[in-house]
């Protein structure tokens, strides 16, 4: 029996984590700004770090309860890059506004 809830966990993980380069990418190419680029991040990495976090717990509970215990350690990983990606993206968070309060007080 296939755990696809710990794949998809896995999945918004690293999608989570990707976001971050991507953002940076991206006003590398059109005209948005760094900050704008990093609030996007924010919000994106959060979220969907979220969602691997919430999934990655389902599919533990669901693992739990299987005698073959498949898909434990893909969730075990999507757990933790999640928490990753939340983490990151909160500080990004923190990190513009702060730049907003240096902006603000000039």
């Amino acid at each position: 029996m296939r755990n696809d809830r710990a794949r998809l966990s896995v999945l918004f993980a690293l999608l989570s984590l990707a976001a971050i380069p991507a953002a940076l990418y991206a006003s590398r190419l059109s005209n948005v700004s760094v900050p704008q680029a990093v609030g996007g991040e924010a919000v994106v990495g959060t979220l969907l770090g979220l969602i691997a976090v919430i999934l990655a717990r389902g599919a533990r509970r669901r693992a739990g309860r299987t005698l073959s215990r498949s898909g434990e350690g893909a969730a075990r990983w999507g757990k933790w890059l999640g928490l990753l990606g939340v983490c990151l993206g909160l500080t990004a968070a923190l990190s513009l506004g702060f730049f907003g309060l240096l902006l603000w007080t000039e």
